[in-house]
């Protein structure tokens, strides 16, 4: 119930504001051909074609944002999310224009239409959803919270947005022997009192604050709220009870938990990772390749003549043995293939420490891009023998194997690359693998991607 509130809300608000885009964009329109430009021309089409495309762009920018997003209370939440509302809506138009090489519409509205879109999205996002809650809810759901004091608190900021949807706490049920829990909600009962509650407080939906040993007491819990046309619901707390963190999902009439959310299974997610992986992969292979080949050559022949390429074999996706392509930096002779490189490596040539400082040296990793066996951003691979090592240290290290490793990673572009010195190096760089895993979505893709050209221009410290 909670979900559908939501979301229908979200909808409706969303809908809203297209609805008000369209209506500010055609009283623009009639500003500037009323009184700016009267003997201007009016071409309805062109005009429904340009508000088409904002509407779109808006469209766009609401299936790529998380619905987490809506009816949080962050002080700067609405100014974000009108601004990319705005980008998104007036840099499809712009793209629109550039590609169809359309001058018609008018310059002087197209700049003043911009910055007042943004003040109504700006307004529309701080008062819209309460005024629609406040017209769409008027009747009230009184909540009663069953279970400890403690959990009750973890609710307490939920509880309150979720106040804008109709649903208003009405106190708890515990066992412990007090008046009010810590945030000032008021013990009605203990669970055994919980029918006399509900009937005296005429309460009409029940939050279990712990998920369900199937004891004698949460079945009667479970009887009483269906017996009375009360809805029921129950806070998960299998994270806690696990030490994980766990996600819920159907298929096929079943219903599964998971120790995460992994966006890459969804095919449309692979298939959009791998046209970045070959729209930057092909140019840089034709283009910058050839030319940095010549120069690391050249560099080698003076200064260490040897094989151009180092070639190893690495754990890739699943823990699959790949072939990884690098050009060689450290002289042919040194024997400690397995030891990872540090500042002022005597095994590195003088030239040598400059391609790894600028990432050069992992240019033709680009090559296994193209193979299947690597993405540009993913988790780095390490070699066999320290895959063996890093996995002793940590119970989860090979999560990372569930997706392609990467060029360049979250880890690489937080700083937690080179040298991993201790076992908090490692615990960094595995947590923000899985992060990525977790988190994948494509505008955090092209985040990594734009951080790393960043760090190319203006190498960090642990760059070695």
């Amino acid at each position: 119930m909670v979900t559908q509130r939501t979301e229908g809300l979200y909808h409706l608000f969303l809908l809203c504001q297209i609805i008000m885009v369209a209506l500010l964009f055609w009283f623009g329109v009639w500003v500037m051909v009323t009184f700016h430009s009267p003997s201007a021309e009016l071409t309805w089409r062109r005009y429904s074609i340009y508000c088409g495309v904002l509407v779109l762009g808006m469209l766009l920018e609401a299936f790529s944002r998380p619905k987490s997003y809506f009816l949080q209370n962050e002080l700067l939440r609405p100014h974000r999310l009108s601004m990319r509302q705005t980008i998104a809506s007036i840099g499809l138009l712009v793209l629109y224009l550039i590609a169809t090489k359309d001058a018609f519409i008018s310059r002087i509205f197209f700049f003043n239409f911009v910055p007042w879109l943004y003040v109504a999205l700006l307004f529309s996002h701080y008062y819209l959803p309460s005024l629609l809650a406040r017209s769409i809810f008027s009747r009230e759901e009184k909540t009663l919270l069953v279970g400890p004091a403690r959990k009750a608190i973890r609710l307490h900021d939920w509880l309150r947005r979720k106040a804008a949807i109709g649903l208003r706490t009405a106190g708890l049920v515990c066992d412990e022997k007090i008046d009010k829990s810590e945030d000032g909600l008021a013990v009605l009962g203990t669970p055994d009192q919980l029918e006399k509650v509900i009937r005296e407080h005429a309460i009409t939906q029940v939050i279990l604050l712990e998920f369900p040993i199937f004891t004698e007491l949460n079945q009667k819990i479970i009887r009483i709220c269906d017996r009375l046309g009360t809805r029921l619901f129950i806070l998960s707390d299998l994270e806690e009870k696990l030490r994980h963190s766990v996600t819920v999902f159907e298929d096929g009439g079943f219903c599964f938990i998971g120790l995460r959310d992994e966006p890459l299974e969804n095919p449309l997610n692979r298939f959009l990772k791998r046209a970045v992986d070959f729209a930057i992969a092909v140019p840089v292979m034709l283009l910058v390749f050839p030319v940095l080949t010549v120069i690391v050559f050249l560099a080698q022949r003076l200064q260490s003549p040897g094989p151009l390429f180092h070639v190893q074999r690495r754990a890739g996706m699943q823990n699959r043995q790949f072939r990884i392509y690098k050009f060689r930096t450290m002289r042919p002779d040194n024997g400690e293939l397995s030891r990872q490189a540090c500042p002022e490596d005597k095994r590195v040539y003088p030239l040598g420490k400059w391609f790894r400082k600028l990432s050069i040296d992992e240019v033709p990793q680009f090559w296994n891009v193209l193979r299947g066996d690597m993405s540009i951003v993913g988790p780095r691979p390490h070699l066999i023998e320290h895959n063996n090592q890093f996995a002793r240290l940590l119970e989860n290290y090979h999560v990372r194997t569930f997706i392609k490793p990467g060029i360049t990673g979250l880890a690489q572009v937080r700083g937690f690359r080179g040298e991993a010195r201790d076992n908090s190096d490692i615990e960094n760089r595995v947590a923000c693998d899985i992060e990525y895993l977790e988190n994948w979505n494509i505008s955090l893709e092209c985040g990594i991607i734009l951080r790393t050209f960043s760090q190319l221009i203006f190498p960090p410290r642990s760059a070695y």
